[in-house]
């Protein structure tokens, strides 16, 4: 019995095993998502996010109510939140696309200010968030290309909206995986490790490619501002 306890004990003490909290809570990586951290981001986040939807909510039926009407945010041909509006891929559902925006953040918003109370989530209400964030991400995803390569102009509200969703996504990620949210084979432990630790890296690579993507497909606008 000695002998198995032993072997336990090391095989907990091996490098790629959990870590223990100081509730005696499991974590994946020795550098958890902190929940008042991920309950401010997600607050935060969710406001803002909410915050952009409302007023792209309001500025398109502005438009649809008078085709004279200017945006505040169409700057010129390339930044032109009218030019998005008035496009397809903005409304995928049949209405605008920002209203999603609003129920969504809303909800994020919501359960953002519920971790910063010190309430515990459900792991079913967990797991629902990370679903939602991860369809948003994939959404963004599409209207990052779609305003590249189809409408060719960028809406600034909706660049907020999409830092919003990409950050919030990695953090939620990271910490879903650290929990056990996500179960994770144990081949694959270091690679989810990686995705803990390197949460930040992970948003800033992230939002970099997405700039790049924007510098180089608006080239030729930018170079008329040097």
């Amino acid at each position: 019995m000695a002998g198995t306890s032993a072997a336990a004990q090391q095989h907990r003490d091996e490098p790629g095993d959990e870590h223990l909290d100081e509730q005696g809570g499991q974590h994946l990586s020795h550098l958890p998502v902190s929940p008042r951290a991920r309950g401010l981001l997600l607050a935060l986040g969710g406001a803002i996010g909410l915050l952009a939807s409302m007023v792209l909510t309001v500025e398109r039926f502005r438009l649809a109510t008078d085709p004279g009407y200017r945006p505040s945010c169409s700057v010129n041909p390339f930044i032109s939140c009218q030019t998005v509006m008035e496009s397809a891929q903005a409304e995928l559902f049949g209405f605008p696309n920002p209203l999603l925006g609003i129920a969504a953040f809303a909800v994020t918003a919501t359960l953002g200010v519920l971790l910063l109370s010190g309430t515990a989530l459900p792991r079913r209400v967990e797991r629902g968030l990370l679903a939602g964030l991860a369809l948003g991400m994939v959404f963004v995803g599409w209207l990052v290309a779609a305003a590249l390569f189809t409408i060719h102009a960028l809406c600034p509200y909706c660049m907020v909206v999409w830092v919003v969703v990409v950050t919030t996504f990695w953090v939620s990620l990271a910490d879903a995986l650290d929990r056990g949210l996500v179960p994770v084979p144990r081949p694959l432990r270091p690679v989810a490790r990686a995705v803990v630790d390197f949460r930040a890296l992970l948003v800033v690579l992230t939002l970099a490619a997405v700039a790049v993507l924007v510098g180089v497909s608006f080239w030729d606008y930018w170079v008329t501002l040097l």
